[in-house]
């Protein structure tokens, strides 16, 4: 358990740094964006090239990876049918929300307490690839697609009142561009494609990816603490029932599920451990980052990745015990 202690302590000593800098206005009012922007274009692609250009793709096709896939659809389609359904939310608030409830800190935690506490590396792997290959991009066309629809651009080169009567094949085509133009997908489809390759690049190719990339934590987490420093509005709070979702599909049913699938599957006890501990991490920084990006869905971001990884440390504790 000291792993997790440590790993959580790590993160919340930067964050409480995070929160006096922005408390005391000590890099200006602009700061947190800044360094939210900095780790979505710059810091995070590299991090995700490097990492992934070193991973075996041949864990795609594992158990722990089914189970890890499998418990996390079935978390972001509750989510995803809830806040639209039930709650009636727009596109890009249901996607922030859905981000929020299966979207998980496996960089700043997962690494270290795959290391520490599973004694595998690998073992945050599957996760990482799904929330970069899969979630990460879905949610980026919805939420580039609610801002296209927002400026009327749904189409640049279109005459103004030509919105509505866009040809299929053209909106695929506009969606695909402005995917492929997002930085965090593009750092994540080189990595996966040098990860393919037959022959390995020299490593002093990657350093400068590695160097620019080990930014992308701390300043994550100095832009967190940095909001959680801003005085809150009304307006400002999170959507109490949206919060109530995120949490408790993120703390609870997560977990619950991976424990669920992978028993059904057979999995071994150190590999139910994995997946279990996987499921049971808290709401990943990035989610904030993103959200503040697109500028939907912030507070809650905000306020479900701060109340999960307090609940995190209590979670894990059980996790450890039952399965450890």
């Amino acid at each position: 358990m000291g792993a997790v202690l440590t790993a959580l302590g790590t993160m919340g000593a930067v964050v409480a740094l995070g929160w006096v800098l922005g408390r005391y206005g000590v890099l200006g009012e602009r700061a947190a964006p800044v360094l939210a922007r900095v780790v979505f274009a710059v810091a995070t692609p590299a991090l995700l090239l490097g990492t992934l250009a070193h991973t075996d793709l041949r864990l795609l096709l594992s158990r722990t990876a089914l189970v890890t896939w499998g418990s996390t659809v079935l978390v972001a389609l509750a989510a995803a049918l809830v806040l639209r359904l039930a709650l009636r939310r727009g596109a890009a608030d249901v996607t922030v929300g859905t981000l929020t409830s299966s979207y998980v800190n496996a960089g700043n935690i997962g690494l270290p307490l795959s290391v520490y506490l599973l004694d595998d590396p690998v073992a945050v792997v599957p996760t990482l690839l799904f929330q970069l290959l899969v979630l990460a991009p879905v949610a980026f066309t919805v939420l580039d697609g609610a801002a296209a629809a927002r400026r009327g651009d749904a189409d640049p080169d279109a005459p103004p009142d030509a919105a509505v009567v866009v040809p299929w094949a053209l909106r695929v085509r506009t969606v695909v561009r402005r995917t492929l133009s997002n930085p965090i997908i593009v750092g994540t489809l080189t990595g996966v494609a040098l990860a393919a390759l037959p022959w390995d690049l020299p490593e002093a190719v990657f350093e400068p990816f590695r160097l620019v990339g080990a930014a992308a934590a701390p300043l994550a987490l100095l832009a967190f603490g940095m909001q959680l420093s801003v005085p809150r509005s009304s307006g400002a709070a999170a959507p109490r029932r949206d919060l109530v979702l995120a949490v408790a599909l993120r703390s609870v049913v997560h977990p619950v599920l991976a424990w669920g699938l992978g028993t059904a599957l057979g999995l071994p006890p150190h590999a139910l451990l994995a997946v279990t501990a996987m499921a049971a991490l808290p709401t990943a920084q990035n989610v904030l980052v993103y959200a503040m990006q697109y500028r939907h869905g912030e507070a809650l971001a905000r306020d479900a990745g701060l109340v999960t990884t307090l609940l995190c440390v209590p979670v894990l504790l059980v996790v450890a015990a039952a399965l450890g």
